[in-house]
């Protein structure tokens, strides 16, 4: 049997206790689900970013530039944050340099994983599968907000956890999965609305993205599972 954990912030993963593991890395809002919209859309790679004064290299060398901070879209940026935007756009063979608030750094915090996933509502069916075909102690780290906790990640972390200890792989000894899991049953059959009291919803909103929060709780539009490449640290598909 495989062992789970959930990480409920970055500040939290380097006190799991498993250490030979895959990480599943989760910004429901909105970095995780927009990676996802983009490879969707024909994106052929994105380098997660923590600084922004690392974009201007990547605008050298070809880069579409995207970034979001505290929700909003970087000036000078092609891009921001919105998986719904990218959804619409024709991103084929295009390259992203990608900057966000909460969601690359937790990418890039996980580099020490064996391997590094992006998951999301939007593909957790094709994750799952794929965790259950190439299982392995697995730690869902949930970017949350600057460190702090967040309840549509963990709700997230619940669910996709529920998935897996019912195939029969995986077990827990964690406390963070059982709460996630609680959290998750009581905000069926609608978390949306289960998340109309969570802070960065009610901050999304005032900056009238519901359309992404809407499309965020959307369960399996893609089959997309990125993937960190540890030597040149991109996602891939």
């Amino acid at each position: 049997m495989f062992e789970i954990e959930v990480a409920l912030s970055p500040a939290l993963y380097p006190y799991r206790t498993l250490k030979n593991h895959t990480a599943v890395v989760v910004d429901i809002l909105r970095a995780t689900t927009a990676v996802c919209a983009a490879f969707a859309a024909g994106a052929e790679l994105v380098v997660p970013l923590t600084r922004l004064e690392d974009l201007e290299h990547y605008r050298h060398l070809g880069y579409t530039l995207a970034a979001e901070r505290n929700g909003k879209k970087v000036e000078g940026a092609t891009c921001g944050n919105s998986p719904v935007e990218y959804r619409g756009m024709d991103l084929r063979g295009q390259r992203l340099a990608y900057s966000t608030t909460n969601g690359t750094v937790a990418i890039l915090a996980a580099v020490d994983a064996n391997r590094t996933l992006a998951g999301c509502f939007s593909n957790i069916g094709a994750l799952a599968h794929l965790l259950t075909q190439k299982p392995q102690d697995l730690v869902i780290l949930c970017s949350g907000w600057k460190q702090d906790f967040s309840l549509e990640d963990t709700l997230f972390a619940g669910e996709l956890c529920q998935m897996l200890l019912d195939s029969g792989l995986y077990t827990t000894h964690n406390d963070a999965v059982l709460m996630a899991m609680t959290l998750y049953q009581q905000a069926q059959p609608d978390l949306y609305n289960f998340c109309q009291q969570a802070s960065h919803v009610a901050r999304l909103q005032r900056l009238n993205y519901d359309h992404d929060i809407r499309f965020a709780f959307q369960h399996n539009t893609t089959d997309c599972v990125p993937q960190l490449d540890k030597d040149s640290l991109t996602l891939t598909l």
